[in-house]
């Protein structure tokens, strides 16, 4: 059993469903992925809000399969900021459906976003003024 990063809420909770399965019946990676994105993606505009594009995900290794019924937890934290980019990790938990309380991991990742404007350039996250001293929060 594994533990959720502490004093984490996770930032989108969600239990999947047969739609979501590959053909050996647990639930398809790119359902995973999916979610990762977006619950970065909710990290990094709790961080400061602009609209963000993902330009990379780095190494996601499914080490554990999630089954349908399961309680699948995406956590986020941002772990570095720089002058447009923010990397956010999502660490992702399934709670297993017929076995209360077993929690286990099924994979994290690091995922960068950049911010952008209104016309589709690159932005500063934070501007010059009220940019904060450490580049990791």
């Amino acid at each position: 059993m594994s533990e959720p990063p502490p004093a984490a809420t996770p930032a989108i909770r969600t239990t999947l469903l047969p739609r979501d399965t590959n053909a050996l019946g647990t639930i398809f990676g790119g359902v995973i992925l999916s979610y990762i994105d977006l619950a970065g993606a909710v990290e990094a505009r709790r961080l400061a809000v602009h609209r963000y594009v993902t330009v990379a995900m780095r190494e996601v290794a499914f080490v554990a399969p999630v089954y349908v019924g399961d309680t699948v937890s995406f956590y986020a934290r941002v772990e570095k900021v720089g002058r447009t980019s923010v990397t956010v990790r999502v660490t992702v938990d399934a709670e297993r459906m017929r076995e209360p309380n077993a929690i286990v991991r099924v994979t994290e990742a690091d995922v960068i976003y950049v911010a952008m404007s209104d016309d589709g350039r690159p932005i500063p996250i934070f501007p010059e003024s009220t940019a904060p001293e450490r580049a990791t929060p």
